[in-house]
C-alpha cells in the first residue's frame, strides 16, 4: 500500500474500553472505534507473518478449542494457524467426530467444553444463534467462525482490512455486494461492518435471493448488476449457498453466470480501480470468471487469505487479555 493510501492514525479509549466485549459474536451493535481497534491492532500481526520467523508468544500456556460443527477447511485452517503462530496450544474438534452427531445436545457439549477449562472457543455451527447459545454456558471468550445464515464476524473484519489497506479509509467508498445475499453470513457481516465504517454499500442479487430484511440495513438494493457496478470501489462476489437452499432459486449456472456473473467486460463499468473480493470458496465460471478472478492488479482473493490469519490472531489476543491480566484490561 502506498503512503498516500495509508489511512490516517485512528485514537482509541484506553485499555478495555476500547473492545469492551467478552465475546466477539458478530459485528452488528460493534461502534465504528471498536471495529478500527481490531483492524489497527491485526496489522502488528501481518508485519510478523511476513517474516521468515512468525512465531510470537503472546498465547503462550493458553488452550484454544476450534469448535467445528460445519465443515470448513480453510476457516478452520485460518484459526488453527493464528493460535498456534500465537503460541496457544490448540485443539480442533471436527463436526464428524462430536458427540452431538450421537445425540447429545448443544447445551451438553458447551458444559463439557467448558469443564475442559480452554481460554477460547471459536465455534462455527450450521444453525443461527447456536454460538450465542454456547457463549452463555462458558466461562471463557467466544469466537463465531459462522453460525449459519446470521453472521461471520472475522470474514468481516479480514474484508475490511483488505479493503483498508488496498484503498486507504473505508468512509465514503462504494462497495457492491453481489451474489446469494438472503443465505450469506458474509453479506450479513459484511454489510454490518461497512455502513458502521461509512461506506456506501449497494447489494445485487436475483429477487429470490434479496431478503425482506434490508429494508432496515441502510444499503441500495439492485437486481440489475450492470447498474450495481456504476462507479464502485470495491466488488465484493459471493457464491451461491447451495447447501442452504430449499428449492429452486436460479434457473441454472449458466444463465446465473449470464446475469449475475463478474467478467472482463462488467468489470469495466466498475470504477477504474475497482478492487475485486471473494469470500471463497469461489465457483470460477458461476459467480466469477477465471481472468478476473486471477488479476493480479484488480483481485485482493489471495490478500483476503493473508487479512484472515492476522485478524484472528488479534481477534484471540484482544479477547484473551482478561485473563492474561494485560494491564488495563481488568
Amino acid at each position: 500500500m502506498t503512503s498516500k493510501q495509508q489511512s490516517s492514525p485512528h485514537q482509541f479509549p484506553d485499555g478495555s474500553d476500547a473492545f469492551p466485549h467478552r465475546h466477539l459474536l458478530g459485528i452488528a451493535g460493534l461502534q465504528p472505534w471498536e471495529i478500527l481497534f481490531l483492524l489497527q491492532e491485526a496489522g502488528q500481526w501481518v508485519d510478523l507473518n511476513r517474516k521468515s520467523s512468525k512465531h510470537a508468544s503472546r498465547l503462550e500456556g493458553l488452550t484454544v478449542i476450534n469448535a467445528f460443527f460445519e465443515n470448513s477447511t480453510r476457516t478452520l485452517l485460518s484459526f488453527e494457524i493464528a493460535g498456534k503462530r500465537m503460541g496457544a496450544d490448540v485443539v480442533n474438534m471436527h463436526a464428524a467426530h462430536s458427540s452431538v452427531k450421537k445425540g447429545e445436545t448443544l447445551i451438553d457439549t458447551a458444559v463439557t467444553l467448558n469443564a475442559m477449562r480452554a481460554d477460547a472457543i471459536v465455534i462455527r455451527h450450521a444453525s443461527s444463534g447456536a454460538v450465542s447459545l454456547i457463549a452463555d454456558k462458558v466461562d471463557c471468550p467466544v469466537l463465531n467462525a459462522g453460525d449459519g445464515s446470521h453472521e461471520h464476524p472475522t470474514q468481516a473484519l479480514l474484508d475490511a482490512l483488505t479493503i483498508q489497506r488496498r484503498k486507504g479509509d473505508i468512509s465514503g467508498l462504494t462497495v457492491t455486494i453481489c451474489g446469494d445475499i438472503m443465505h450469506s453470513r458474509v453479506a450479513r457481516s459484511n454489510i454490518y461492518c461497512l455502513t458502521t465504517l461509512g461506506a456506501r454499500v449497494r447489494v445485487c442479487a436475483p429477487p429470490a435471493l434479496l431478503p425482506a430484511a434490508l429494508d432496515q440495513m441502510n444499503v441500495e438494493t439492485f437486481t440489475d448488476f450492470n447498474a450495481a457496478l456504476d462507479g464502485t470501489d470495491v466488488v465484493m462476489m459471493l457464491r451461491l449457498q447451495n447447501e442452504r437452499m430449499s428449492g429452486d432459486f436460479i434457473p441454472s449456472p449458466r444463465e446465473y453466470h449470464h446475469l449475475y456473473g463478474l467478467t472482463r467486460d462488467r468489470l469495466a463499468l466498475a470504477g477504474e480501480d475497482a478492487l475485486v473480493m471473494h469470500p471463497g470458496p469461489m465457483n470460477r465460471g458461476v459467480e466469477i470468471s477465471s481472468d478476473v478472478a486471477d488479476d493480479a492488479d484488480r483481485s485482493a482473493i489471495t490478500e483476503q487469505v493473508e487479512m484472515g490469519v492476522a485478524v484472528r490472531m488479534a481477534c484471540l489476543d484482544v479477547l484473551t487479555r482478561r485473563s492474561r491480566k494485560v494491564e488495563g484490561w481488568s
